[in-house]
Formats: structure tokens, sequence, C-alpha cells
């Protein structure tokens, strides 16, 4: 997400007076301070600015992203992952306890699979012993995972989100050991997640309608 030049020019007096309060923003670049606030919201939920009660706003070093885009690892939520020695009825207990379509499958921390909701009610409709059939028979497996990388925009997850029909993406961080690249998973990127970022996206500018109205 391309922040707006009033979020750009917010980052830029933190980066330059922090720590500093969100009065003293407002009256630099004079406007009410209520009207700030989505823009606050926005900038702290993309990290991109961290906040301390009776201190003000100070800039993130560890923000890292020249292009002012919002990452995945932004917004992604904490991923929910099973050994991929679970058994099918253990999946389908978790899968209903957590109120999700889908579940990472890990070995050994690592990404190794990806189960959904239509994949357990095939195998469930077989009328085979469910208790008895380990999770990793019926996943889907590396090469033909679907995934985003911590640093990949959200504009690029959501396409693969979009092209794939799916609900959700584990991300992953890659590194590597003895030559071979290993896939930890650190989050998970659902449409939730999505719409909850547009959802500040059209509020901010409802916000900005209303001040000009005003």
């Amino acid at each position: 997400m391309q922040l707006t030049e009033r979020q750009k020019e917010i980052v830029e007096i933190i980066k330059k007076y922090g720590p500093v309060t969100g009065e003293e923003i407002a009256k630099m670049i004079y406007i009410t301070r209520s009207a700030l606030r989505t823009d606050f919201s926005i900038l702290k939920k993309m990290s991109i600015i961290k906040s301390k009660q009776k201190i003000g706003y100070t800039y993130n070093q560890a923000f890292i992203d020249s292009n002012n885009k919002t990452l995945v690892k932004h917004i992604m939520s904490a991923p929910i992952t099973i050994d991929e020695s679970y058994s099918v009825y253990k999946t389908v207990l978790l899968m209903f306890e957590k109120d999700i379509g889908t579940i990472f499958i890990t070995k050994e921390g690592n990404l190794a699979g990806i189960v959904s909701r239509k994949d357990l009610l095939r195998i469930a409709i077989g009328k085979r012993d469910i208790e008895q059939i380990p999770i990793n028979l019926i996943m889907t497996r590396m090469p033909n995972l679907v995934f985003s990388i911590e640093n990949e925009t959200i504009e690029d997850s959501i396409k693969k989100i979009i092209e794939h029909q799916i609900d959700s993406l584990p991300v992953v961080r890659i590194t590597e050991k003895n030559g071979k690249e290993i896939y930890k998973v650190v989050g998970r990127f659902t449409k939730t997640n999505a719409s909850r970022l547009l959802l500040d996206i059209l509020s901010n500018k409802n916000k900005e309608k209303s001040e000009v109205t005003l």
C-alpha cells in the first residue's frame, strides 16, 4: 500500500523531531489531532512508527521499506501449524476449534504441507479410519504450495489469493542450511487481514473528506 502524502509528511516529521507528540505534529501540518488518528493507526500497524504514552511518536529504525509499501509481515496473523505426525482426526478437531479453513503442516518447524477443509471432507466421506491416517498422507506438499515471503508486498500476496482462489497463505522466512533452503513458518496472511487493511484505508479517506467538508 502506498502511503498518502499526509502520511509521508508525518513520517518525515517523526524522523526529524521524534519523539514528538500527536498534538505537535498536528500543529506542524495545520490540522486537528483527531483528524490524524487513523493515519497514526495505519503507520503503527505498518510498523513504520512506534508510540509511548507521555513520550510521543518515534520512527521505527527496524522498518525496512524504501518504497513505502505495506509488507505482509506488517499485518499478518500468528500462524496455526501442526506437525506432520498429526492424525486426520486431530487435525479436524483443531480446525473446528480455531474456526479456520486451512492448516499449515510442518516438519521440524519448517513448512511441509497445507491441508484445507475440502481435503479433510474428501477423506471423511471415504469412511476411512481418520484416527489412524497421518495428515501427511493427504496434505498438499512442496513444490505445489502457494506461500508468501515475510518481506513480500500485500499487493503480490493478494494476487496469489485471487489467482489460486484460496483463503489464506502461509508466510515464511527462507534461510539456508547445509546448502538446502529452509522455509520457517512465521505467519499467516488471510482475506481477513487484507479486508481490515482496506477498511483502514477507506476509513482514512472518509475522515479526510469530512475534514474538507467541515
